[in-house]
């Protein structure tokens, strides 16, 4: 078998074997790649130095990264298959370049397009009460009047929420009562009043 192997590699010209010696160890570097990014061997979650809270709060997504080590392992990977494949269907060498070329071009976009994308969907856990104004609740602890102290309300806020209630009716708004949100003080207490009022 060994000494098949061996004619088989001394009649290949020489642009067929850079092809040849591109594609295979790519692909092993390729399949190494995606088993330790699905069992868990994957460099990316690695913590860095530095100001977590700043980077958290400002964190936008992933930007588009077109040239990373993952994406060069699958261009070569494609480039060299292309380039075996045209080759062997009788492509010249200028052809087979552009079309390989061109063809781990694409797979590089596509690769990075996911990787921009998935990052992306990620959201902060962090509850904005910005959106609790307008919605309509109920009280789940009485709420004292005139702000003279803090109830409790349950909204619809990111998931039902039970958040710090205060109001500026003249009576206490007692537990069960339908409530809406009028305003947010100090970006922590809903200041809220008896709904349909």
């Amino acid at each position: 078998m060994l000494l098949t192997i061996s004619e088989s590699w001394q009649s290949l010209v020489l642009i067929e074997k850079i092809y040849w010696c591109i594609a295979l160890p790519f692909s092993i570097l390729f399949i190494i790649q995606i088993f330790l990014t699905f069992f868990g061997g994957d460099m990316d979650g690695i913590e860095a130095d530095g100001d977590s809270d700043a980077s958290v709060e400002g964190d936008t997504g992933i930007e588009f990264q077109f040239i990373t080590l993952k994406n060069l392992v699958a261009f070569f990977t494609i480039f060299g298959w292309t380039g075996v494949a045209c080759l062997d269907g009788g492509l010249g060498i200028g052809k087979t370049v552009i079309i390989s070329s061109i063809s781990g071009l694409i797979i590089m976009t596509i690769m990075a397009s996911i990787v921009y994308f998935m990052g992306k969907l990620t959201h902060s856990g962090t509850m904005n009460l910005k959106n609790a104004k307008s919605k309509v609740g109920s009280v789940y602890l009485t709420i004292p009047a005139n702000r003279s102290g803090l109830g409790k309300v349950q909204v619809m806020v990111q998931g039902l929420q039970t958040l710090d209630a205060m109001t500026d009716n003249a009576e206490d708004i007692k537990t069960g009562s339908i409530i809406e949100v009028v305003d947010i003080l100090n970006n922590e207490i809903l200041l809220v009043k008896l709904s349909g009022k």
